[in-house]
């Protein structure tokens, strides 16, 4: 009997490393989801999933903020999801900007970086904005209650060669997303950085035909490149996603910035 309690005892113990494997989740708009934008474009979310060693769940959503994300009740729905030692990836701010002064599309966040609010009327229901980090923040809080880690991502570049040359300077989102970071005790990683360098290093054709339809939504293959691009940047910070990346170091394009 002893025996049969020793011998069950071990089978649990080598299951459990396998239960317990932790999952990540990303947030984000139509750049990092499923289908991308429509019409044959793809989001960067459905690649990762080719560079880590642990399960991608891509909750990313075509036309979404920071703002209507939350409203919307999916930052809240995904905290029902995660459990601790998961990871989740926040990115948002390509349908964030815009003005509340003149219409309100239901995306748009209150200007500043602080506690600032706005009240506006969206489909005939009062609403009071936050800012873009204070959206971040207080989903970060959601899941950091649940014991898991945020990686707060910036925005994604639009097509940086689309007049002939390259150009690329951070959105004021970047510094939104790492600000967001830093209040958090969430990682950060400059998405939109790497994913610029990458570009750069590729011929204006080559980076042309990555933007099929506008200068926002990639192709499968620019959706490729972009999720190398994050691999970069988690391998070159420190967060807890780094442990996950099966790629070598030496195999993963690009350098650290």
């Amino acid at each position: 009997m002893r025996s049969a309690a020793v011998f069950l005892i071990s089978v649990i113990a080598l299951i459990a490393p396998l239960t317990s494997a932790a999952t990540v989740y990303l947030a984000g708009d139509s750049t990092t989801a499923a289908n991308g934008g429509g019409s044959g474009t793809q989001g960067w979310g459905e690649f990762l999933k080719y560079s880590l060693n642990i399960p991608v769940v891509n909750k990313a959503v075509a036309g979404r903020s920071a703002r209507s994300y939350t409203r919307e009740g999916r930052f809240t729905s995904l905290a029902t999801q995660v459990q601790a030692g998961d990871i989740v990836v926040i990115e948002f701010g390509h349908n964030d900007g815009g003005s509340l002064s003149s219409s309100d599309n239901g995306r748009t966040d209150c200007p500043g970086n602080g506690t600032e609010t706005c009240n506006t009327v969206y489909n005939g229901v009062a609403e009071t904005v936050l800012t873009f980090p204070a959206y971040l923040q207080n989903a970060a809080k959601l899941f950091t209650d649940k014991k898991a880690s945020v990686i707060m991502s910036s925005m994604t570049p639009n097509n940086p060669v689309e007049l002939g040359t390259f150009v690329y300077g951070p959105s004021r989102f970047t510094g939104f997303a790492s600000l967001a970071a830093s209040r958090t005790g969430s990682s950060f990683v400059d998405h939109g950085q790497y994913t610029a360098n990458f570009f750069k290093s590729r011929s204006i054709a080559t980076v042309n035909s990555y933007f099929p339809n506008d200068h926002t939504h990639t192709s499968p293959a620019g959706a490729n490149v972009v999720a190398a691009a994050f691999v970069r940047g988690v391998l070159c910070g420190n967060n807890p996603l780094k442990a996950h990346v099966k790629n070598a170091t030496s195999t993963v394009e690009g350098n650290c910035i």
